[in-house]
């Protein structure tokens, strides 16, 4: 993951060319308690990214939605809040994983990308947190976790 701050929390990619990442950008300059941060799709079809804030809470919804995976259960990553939210099939509609992301309240638009993940992604997505939550936490301000 390189040198400096870890900047990636997600990366859902495939040989295919098809990618879904969660980057943080750094900290929110609005927001103390938040990290200013975007979603980037890329296919070979359609490309786009949408911001995002994240906050401790999100980090900690990231997690348990992380565990659910492990446990073999599909999830929804920030559907009850503003914004963007990432789900994840772990049986697509082409019989292989794929992550939806849904902009609902800001484009409107959906993108549905499918991807073949190594089999250890969720140990790696597990350790991207840890590493994410280990730098960027202590620097957010406690002014709770509600979105700005």
């Amino acid at each position: 993951m390189g040198d400096g701050p870890p900047k990636e929390l997600i990366s859902f990619a495939d040989d295919e060319g098809n990618s879904v990442t969660v980057t943080v950008l750094g900290r929110d300059p609005r927001w103390s308690a938040g990290l200013e941060a975007e979603i980037v799709v890329r296919t070979p079809f359609v490309s786009g990214r949408v911001d995002l804030v994240l906050y401790a809470s999100r980090l900690e919804s990231w997690a348990d939605a992380l565990d659910r995976l492990d446990a073999g259960e599909d999830v929804a990553w920030m559907e009850r809040s503003s914004g963007p939210t990432v789900f994840v099939h772990l049986t697509g509609d082409r019989d292989c994983p794929e992550v939806v992301v849904e902009d609902e309240s800001g484009s409107m638009v959906t993108v549905r990308v499918p991807f073949v993940p190594p089999d250890d992604w969720i140990a790696d997505h597990r350790q991207r947190l840890r590493q994410v939550r280990d730098h960027w936490v202590p620097m957010l301000s406690s002014q709770g976790d509600a979105s700005p």
